[in-house]
């Protein structure tokens, strides 16, 4: 993609957009790389979103470094959401890439406030057939090894 093509595609990302300040939103946490706000969509009252100021896709693309600062300001705001809102817990989570329901394609992780009956519901669980776990982990250590090694996607 050109460098042109790119600053295009950048802009008209909605958190882009939202750190430029072009879209108003609910700010509850910023510092000089990251930025917290209100989900527009909330699954439970106070729902944030926090985000890196400079634009990366996913997980996979944001630096070891970028990546600290952001899960930092991840557990400020996780602190703060306890003591303002008076909740016993919260979920982090972060959906990577479309299939796995990332809808903005800009990394970002979701502190969802926990009550005792509120209702949300964690994903259900499975189980592994026998030699399934094991043929499983022997995968991702491989293309993790690999990756170390040049010789991967990773």
């Amino acid at each position: 993609m050109t460098r042109k093509k790119l600053k295009i595609y950048f802009m008209s990302c909605i958190f882009c957009k939202i750190v430029s300040g072009e879209i108003p939103s609910y700010k509850v946490y910023e510092d000089e790389y990251t930025l917290a706000f209100l989900d527009i969509a909330p699954v439970n009252y106070g729902h944030t979103l926090v985000i890196p100021k400079k634009h990366y896709e996913n997980l996979e693309i944001i630096s070891d470094k970028e990546l600290c600062r952001v899960i930092m300001a991840v557990k400020k705001v996780g602190q703060a959401i306890i003591v303002g809102l008076d909740v016993a817990g919260y979920n982090v989570t972060a959906n990577n890439n479309p299939i796995a329901g990332q809808i903005v394609l800009h990394i970002h992780f979701h502190v969802i406030p926990r009550k005792k009956g509120d209702g949300l519901h964690l994903w259900p669980q499975g189980k592994y057939r026998d030699g399934e776990a094991e043929e499983t982990a022997k995968k991702i250590i491989t293309a993790k090894r690999d990756s170390v090694h040049g010789k991967s996607k990773i």
